[in-house]
């Protein structure tokens, strides 16, 4: 069952009694930075606190895992806009333990696709299309790893200025505690 008319009906009421007014702010990050973080929701609420971060402070990117897949693709495209059209500054990669994309089971997540009715054909279609459909959904290994190479594809970006510091951190999900694993894209080990 969806959950779209219990949604409207709490926003309906949310409107009604001025719910958002407390929650007032503009387009540009206060505090000039980029959060770029997993959707994995034990994040949602735990995040910003853990950041002291509140509505309006950050732009706040999430994907599955918090992998940069492409040098231009959306996460990159974000974090771009961020900087050249609203002033963000600085960019945190922020994985975290227990991720799921760390043991996402690439064969295991195409087969309930088929089981929910994607054809052969269609994947046929994508490996003809040079869509290499087990490397697009494999996650990681190593979290740690993984926030590395995707600060350094920040980093390293030919349209990312390099006055924008990025630094990587892992959140422990269940306490929010952050471990720095980079500042600036230098490695802490060599600080």
């Amino acid at each position: 069952m969806s959950q779209l008319q219990e949604i409207l009906k709490f926003n309906q009421k949310f409107v009604e009694t001025g719910g958002y007014l407390d929650h007032r702010t503009d387009k540009f990050p206060f505090k000039k930075m980029v959060v770029f973080s997993c959707m994995d929701t034990r994040l949602t609420n735990l995040l910003p606190l853990a950041l002291n971060l509140r509505n309006g402070d950050a732009k706040i990117i999430k994907n599955a895992g918090a992998v940069i897949m492409h040098p231009f693709g959306s996460v990159m495209r974000s974090i771009i806009v961020a900087v050249y059209e609203l002033g963000a500054r600085e960019v945190f990669v922020i994985g975290h333990k227990g991720c799921g994309m760390s043991t996402v089971n690439t064969m295991d997540l195409i087969a309930e696709m088929k089981n929910q009715g994607v054809s052969e054909e269609t994947f046929r279609t994508l490996n003809y299309s040079g869509i290499d459909i087990k490397a697009w959904l494999h996650g990681f290994d190593c979290v740690e790893q993984s926030v590395r190479e995707s600060v350094d594809k920040i980093k390293n970006h030919p349209l990312v200025p390099k006055y924008v510091l990025v630094h990587g951190l892992i959140m422990d999900s269940e306490t929010g505690e952050l471990e720095l694993i980079s500042n600036d894209n230098v490695s802490i080990s060599n600080v």
